[in-house]
């Protein structure tokens, strides 16, 4: 089983470089109605469903190095009221990401997209200085065990994700947990106890259908 926390000082080691943070593409995309969009590599888990598997678990590979300057003028340029950092997980590299949300210009959203497995007190602290900041935080399971099964990492860094949306709310962060719900049923869904959980899209990509089925994880409803 993979230990979360380890793996992500391993993936800093390949992603980052002082200041500087591995990127694959930055794009225009359609969600959240139109934001700007930078794909960064490198990831501490690794979901079954992960449709960007092929390059964001091997960094080694693919991407190339930019500042957090250089990334803000990529993302600004676009001329669009949102910006988000996706693809792999952006809290993996803090340095960078604190850095790179300081540049963004307040009247622009930024939205985080993390599994929030590295977000701690200590971190979220910091991140409650950021008024355009919106944190969304993707959940990999409804308990310990659906968790292990999706993602390859302990169990128990299922409740990682849990404290990280208690912390954020203690800070102010403005937040949303979202959620894959192909794989649960409703019943499941509810015990999570969470209000205007966000529902994803599974992308279902032939290499995914068959990395699901090899671990036995059954589609029971179509997002």
């Amino acid at each position: 089983m993979i230990d979360p926390i380890e793996l992500s000082i391993q993936v800093r080691n390949q992603v980052s470089k002082n200041d500087k943070r591995k990127y694959y593409r930055f794009r225009k995309t359609r969600f959240y109605a139109g934001c700007a969009t930078a794909d960064c590599l490198g990831c501490n888990l690794r979901c079954a469903y992960c449709w960007g598997q092929k390059k964001v678990w091997n960094p080694n590979k693919y991407g190339e190095y930019y500042t957090s300057t250089e990334v803000n003028q990529k993302l600004v340029n676009m001329k669009l009221p949102l910006v988000r950092l996706s693809g792999g997980e952006p809290t993996i590299s803090k340095t960078h990401l604190l850095s790179l949300i300081s540049l963004i210009p307040e009247e622009t959203l930024f939205i985080l997209e993390t599994n929030g497995i590295l977000l701690d007190e200590d971190f979220v602290e910091k991140l409650s200085q950021f008024h355009n900041l919106y944190v969304r935080v993707s959940l990999k399971g409804v308990d310990e065990l659906t968790f292990e099964k999706i993602t390859g990492a302990k169990g128990i860094y299922f409740h990682n994700q849990i404290n990280a949306l208690k912390l954020l709310k203690q800070y102010n962060v403005k937040n949303r947990a979202a959620l894959l719900p192909d794989f649960f049923t409703d019943e499941q869904i509810k015990s999570l106890g969470i209000l205007n959980l966000e529902y994803e899209q599974l992308i279902a990509y032939p290499f995914v259908v068959k990395n699901l089925e090899k671990k036995g994880i059954k589609i029971i409803r179509n997002s």
